[in-house]
């Protein structure tokens, strides 16, 4: 941890990136700067919150997303604290929504990760100084963007809460790449019957194809992605629904 200097002129830095490998390289470049100095690296939101109580850097540098406390809810938390710690998110894919929730949630805005350095060590200025990062038509497409999205995704709720219970027990199948037939054996029902809790699926939905019934499912989580599952869910003759003791496989 550099703890700096005695220049009042100093912008004191901390980066958060559950990367670490990135954020040593970021801290490297960045201390090449002649006003900047990262006096912390740290590899969480949580630790980013922390970081700021205990440091009080100028700024953070936080990645979007990481697991458990991602960049916009620690945004949220050191936004909470009352310090005048700027912040700027980190992201790999800057978009309307990514803009938008990072300026609900307090911070100055958004830098690319694959960004030049120099851009980066702007805005880390800009952030220090008061200054927005983005234009105020840029800002407010974004958070109009972000409000359509929000009520789809209401209408999207909606329309998956609608389904039945073996209803996303076949959807769940289908994720794990269960095939029509072996949903059927897995899930004790005919192969008639599965096509036609797939059609009232569909319809509910009102999308056109399974792999987008899967996504809504996943995505308003009614559904487990199928990396996430747990062995032999989805898996046809595995689990509670596969072949008694006793019975062949």
């Amino acid at each position: 941890m550099n703890t700096g200097g005695n220049n009042s002129d100093e912008i004191r830095v901390v980066i958060a990136d559950d990367h670490r490998s990135f954020g040593e390289a970021l801290q490297i470049a960045l201390d090449k700067e002649q006003d900047l100095t990262v006096i912390e690296v740290v590899d969480g939101g949580q630790e980013a919150v922390r970081s700021t109580a205990d440091g009080a850097p100028d700024v953070v540098l936080i990645d979007l997303r990481m697991p458990n406390v991602d960049g916009i809810e620690a945004t949220r938390r050191i936004r909470e604290q009352g310090v005048s710690t700027a912040v700027v998110i980190l992201t790999a894919d800057s978009d309307d929504v990514a803009l938008a929730r990072a300026i609900q949630a307090g911070a100055r805005g958004v830098v690319e990760k694959t960004a030049p350095l120099a851009d980066v060590a702007d805005a880390i200025r800009m952030a220090h100084r008061g200054e927005p990062l983005h234009r105020p038509d840029d800002v407010n497409r974004a958070l109009r963007a972000a409000r359509a999205r929000s009520e789809a995704d209401k209408d999207l709720q909606r329309r998956v809460d609608r389904l039945t219970p073996r209803e996303i027990e076949v959807l769940q199948s289908m994720a794990g790449g269960a095939s029509g037939p072996a949903i059927a054996t897995d899930l004790s029902m005919s192969p008639h019957t599965v096509r036609t809790h797939v059609q009232n699926i569909l319809t509910k939905l009102g999308v056109h194809s399974k792999t987008d019934a899967v996504v809504a499912a996943i995505r308003m989580g009614k559904v487990t992605p199928p990396d996430l599952a747990p062995p032999g869910a989805g898996t046809p003759g595995a689990g509670p629904s596969g072949p008694a003791p006793g019975e062949p496989a």
